[in-house]
């Protein structure tokens, strides 16, 4: 495969590919000078230049009532090609949970470590559920991502005017916080006694997440409407053996 077939691939292919080439042979000239030296009508060679200046591998420097054509450090190909994947890395989880919830198939994401705890966290927003049904082991939950961060979640959750359903287990709960109130969209029960919840489960929509304790650290999306209408049923049977804890004065 040649230098030309190459660069097609990343699309630099015909007018772009000669211009490009030429800009850099020349080490700078004028649009009618690389026009002519690649043998092209100047009016095509510009449209061309300009989107090979759009791509970041020429530039454009007047000078007087001249333009010139400069081209850039075919480095920025590499630049560019990275800027692109972190792009679609940055996009692929959503673009992912769309495909898998048209497809009808399940999408199951592991997020480790104390990052991938709160990328999990933060996604039980993501959606449009106005009511989130959560098991919190508030032990855990300390310790992992901590009393800041789960602060700034409850804030920012209340702020979006989504509710929040809370069992939590009585044995679990390190310090008397997060009560049920109005002001903060949140209705807390607490589990019988013999049932001991030690792990984070919040249902929203089609997923299901699940934050492990600091120990094993990760956190897990699991996005299937089979498997969240399963888990909501199981909620719900626990909620109803549950007790209401206090509304906060």
């Amino acid at each position: 495969m040649n230098l030309e077939e190459k660069l097609a691939r990343i699309g630099i292919t015909g007018t772009l590919y000669k211009l490009y080439l030429t800009a850099i042979s020349l080490g700078g000239g004028s649009v009618t000078e690389v026009a002519a030296r690649a043998g092209l009508a100047r009016t095509t060679a510009h449209d061309a230049l300009l989107k090979l200046e759009a791509e970041g591998l020429v530039k454009f420097v007047d000078q007087g009532k001249r333009r010139f054509v400069v081209a850039r450090d075919p480095g920025i190909l590499l630049e560019r090609l990275e800027s692109r994947r972190q792009m679609l890395e940055d996009v692929m989880p959503v673009l992912r949970s769309m495909y898998h919830h048209e497809s009808g198939q399940p999408n199951v994401q592991f997020h480790p470590g104390a990052e991938g705890i709160r990328t999990t966290l933060w996604d039980t927003l993501s959606g449009d559920e106005k009511v989130l049904r959560a098991t919190l082991s508030m032990k855990e939950l300390m310790a992992e991502p901590g009393l800041e961060e789960m602060e700034r979640y409850l804030t920012e959750r209340a702020r979006r005017g989504i509710w929040l359903k809370v069992i939590r287990s009585a044995e679990r709960d390190v310090v008397p916080i997060w009560p049920s109130s109005q002001e903060h969209l949140r209705e807390l029960r607490y589990a019988p006694n013999e049932h001991t919840l030690a792990m984070t489960c919040i249902i929203y929509g089609n997923k299901v997440c699940l934050i492990s304790s600091a120990r094993e650290s990760y956190g897990l999306i699991i996005d299937s409407a089979e498997f969240a209408a399963f888990q909501a049923s199981m909620f719900d049977a626990m909620w109803s053996l549950s007790t209401p804890s206090p509304q906060a004065l």
